[in-house]
Order: structure tokens, then C-alpha cells, then sequence
């Protein structure tokens, strides 16, 4: 069954999904209220198994984007621990909102 992890604000944007067990990552939906601004969103791994291992999946300038949807081939899998790390600075203020889609594995 999928969950839906939301948060919203006006000011820079660091959001962290970490479950405490095995879970799928499915989509990730960001709406601002206006265009963005300058500045790079960032959605990113952070590995339990260390620095190493963490991986940057998607880099947007966000300049003149009003909606951005992160919807890989497949859901992909992370063990407990693992995290999912959404940041942005946010310099213009714009109100946010972002849905984060995942489930546990069975």
C-alpha cells in the first residue's frame, strides 16, 4: 500500500523522508505557488552505508518551474535507514508543496 509524505512552507526547502524499515520510492510531486527562482532543487539518496554511497537522482534549476514530478522507471528500493533529501534555498519565498509517494516492502 503506498503512503503519501507531505510537507509544505514558504522558506527553504529541506524535507528528509527516512523510514525506519525497507521501503520503495514511487514519485515525488513539488508545486510552488509561482515560478521559482534561482537556485538548484536537489532530490538526493543519503546511504545508511555511509557518504559513499549517497546519490544525487535529480538536479532542477528552478528558475521557471511551477511544478516538478520525479517519477523513476520503477519504484526503487532502499533498506531502513536510508534517507531521501529534498533541498532547496527558496530565495524568492515561494510557497511549496511537496507530496513524497513510497511504501513498504514487503
Amino acid at each position: 500500500m503506498w503512503r503519501v509524505t507531505r510537507a509544505t512552507g514558504a522558506a527553504a526547502v529541506s524535507v528528509t523522508l527516512a523510514p525506519a524499515i525497507a521501503w520503495q520510492l514511487q514519485e515525488i510531486r513539488i508545486h510552488l505557488s509561482a515560478a521559482g527562482g534561482a537556485g538548484n532543487l536537489t532530490i538526493t539518496e543519503a546511504a545508511l552505508a555511509g557518504a559513499a554511497y549517497d546519490t544525487i537522482l535529480v538536479t532542477q534549476d528552478m528558475t521557471a518551474v511551477t511544478n516538478l514530478v520525479y517519477f523513476p522507471a520503477r519504484p526503487l528500493q532502499f533498506v531502513a535507514g536510508d534517507a531521501i533529501v529534498i533541498a532547496w534555498a527558496n530565495t524568492g519565498s515561494k510557497t511549496y508543496g511537496i507530496e513524497i509517494l513510497w511504501a513498504a516492502m514487503a
